[in-house]
């Protein structure tokens, strides 16, 4: 019996070791950690279950019955964090650089068949070199599998992908299906195609970084939702996220206990908006003074930056925030912030997150290049989802609501539950320059006339009472009391039940 369990401990000890002591040195040398490093970052010490340590590649072609190693380059398992389930794959780039089998892939839809059974979050850290060359199709047919898993648990458990090395051809379509991703600085990457073969093909001399680097993902083409310094800050920003998500779609999102006033007045919210309705004043401002102790963990944060995107709490609950921006853009509406925007508004509706939403939005930003592009269909990503959600949704108009802007923003039109303004909001067409201008065409060539048409028309509509007078706007409230009538207004709606007609699924403008 002693020989047995000693056989057990050395066969566990090997499968521990990776691709071996060596390789790992190289790792900590490029200041990552190894796949089993990284797990005890995340997970709360001592909570790993492991599966399939012991599970090897089939393959025997190009002498790769020698290769064998335990586990076969990916570690798998459940634990917890602060004490709630997930499940979690993470790639050892050790053991033939983290690359994909078709057992490696069996593996990683085990674990995902089990979250969706059991309702927890997955979470993927992905350090690879791609598919394993040598099985050819089984490798590529692994990936695909290991894709259907993750469409299957889309809006059903929570899955966040976290890059941590080379995420490279087909290995980044599981990461882009997932809900969020994060990458660490300078150490990953995701390309379809990599450097070399942008060089052969377009001519053009590209870095890894500067091809698909973090700076990149984050801040021009939105594939990364975050990006942090180095592997211990994202995971232990991770931990941070998951805490505020609930396990699965059947569930409410966490409630924490709070140390903030649920009655807290600001007073400084009185003087946010400026005298000058056109000067920029920074919406982070009035997000951090909602949220329970200021705490506001950002989405996209370095990508379309006219809008906010994040959760707070509010009396210890989880709330999706989305803001127009005036600090950039004026808060205009663009592309890319619909874009943005639209798919975070789903992913609430989809895990039953409330949703805030803070307005101060002049339009949609003019110009061939918006058209060009196609903002209307952009433009209608955003308002098709708050239209579907049937999620509390809370509505707070703090300046500029104007034309088909006003109407997208989770206004009264698209359902929204409690729809409020401060005195300081705007509610029309457009601004009184460009009306007066249409209104009054006649009168261009006098600049008096227009000077009081236009005067005219901000004392008729530069204000919220006209919406309030038709119901749009259920009460223009004090901006220093917003905190509190907020958070009223979510408690009042949380056994709100509301139902969209039956329909196999929607097709939303994409």
């Amino acid at each position: 019996m002693q020989d047995i369990l000693e056989q057990l401990e050395a066969r566990r000890d090997s499968a521990r070791l990776g691709g071996g002591q060596r390789r790992i040195d190289v790792q900590h040398s490029k200041g990552k950690l190894t796949a089993r490093e990284r797990i005890e970052v995340l997970l709360d010490e001592g909570s790993f279950e492991e599966f399939d340590m012991f599970v090897a590649h089939r393959c025997v072609d190009f002498g790769m019955e020698k290769q064998k190693y335990p586990g076969d380059g990916v570690v798998t398992g459940w634990g917890t964090i602060n004490g709630r389930m997930v499940y979690l794959y993470s790639q050892d780039f050790t053991v033939l650089g983290g690359s994909l089998s078709e057992t490696h892939a069996a593996k990683i839809c085990k674990i995902m068949d089990m979250a969706i059974k059991n309702g927890a979050p997955v979470i993927g850290m992905n350090d690879s070199g791609g598919a394993r060359i040598q099985e050819g199709v089984a490798a590529l047919g692994g990936y695909a599998d290991v894709f259907q898993k993750n469409i299957m648990a889309s809006g059903v458990v929570p899955q966040i992908s976290v890059i941590m090395g080379p995420c490279a051809g087909g290995a980044v379509y599981s990461p882009a299906i997932t809900d969020f991703i994060f990458m660490v600085k300078d150490s990953s990457y995701m390309f379809v195609t990599g450097p070399d073969v942008v060089k052969t093909v377009t001519n053009e001399i590209v870095t890894a970084e500067e091809l698909g680097g973090a700076r990149t993902h984050t801040s021009k083409s939105s594939v990364a939702d975050g990006a942090f310094e180095n592997d211990m800050e994202a995971l232990f920003e991770v931990r941070r996220l998951v805490d505020m998500l609930p396990l699965n779609n059947r569930e409410k999102p966490p409630v924490r206990p709070y140390f903030d006033s649920h009655s807290r007045v600001e007073h400084s919210l009185d003087t946010l908006i400026p005298d000058n309705t056109n000067a920029p004043y920074d919406m982070h401002e009035l997000v951090r003074k909602l949220a329970d102790e200021g705490d506001f963990f950002e989405i996209q944060k370095d990508f379309a930056k006219n809008i906010l995107t994040g959760f707070i709490r509010l009396e210890g609950s989880t709330v999706g925030i989305v803001a127009n921006q005036p600090m950039v853009l004026a808060g205009c509406l663009d592309i890319d912030s619909s874009r943005k925007a639209a798919r975070f508004v789903r992913f609430c509706d989809a895990f039953e997150i409330p949703i805030l939403t803070l307005v101060d939005v002049p339009g949609f930003l003019p110009g061939t290049t918006q058209e060009y592009g196609g903002v209307i269909k952009h433009g209608a990503k955003l308002l098709f989802a708050y239209g579907e959600a049937t999620v509390p949704k809370v509505t707070v108009i703090t300046g500029k609501a104007y034309g088909g802007a006003y109407d997208v923003m989770a206004s009264k039109h698209l359902r929204g539950d409690f729809n409020y303004a401060w005195p300081t909001a705007e509610i029309a067409v457009m601004g009184a320059r460009g009306a007066t201008e249409i209104i009054h065409r006649s009168d261009l060539g006098d600049a008096d006339k227009i000077a009081a048409h236009t005067k005219d028309y901000e004392d008729r509509f530069a204000n919220p009472f006209v919406a309030a007078e038709r119901g749009f706007i259920d009460e223009v409230i004090m901006p220093r009391n917003t905190r509190v009538r907020v958070a009223r207004a979510f408690a009042s709606l949380r056994n709100k039940q509301l139902s969209n007609p039956w329909k196999k699924h929607d097709n939303i403008p994409l």
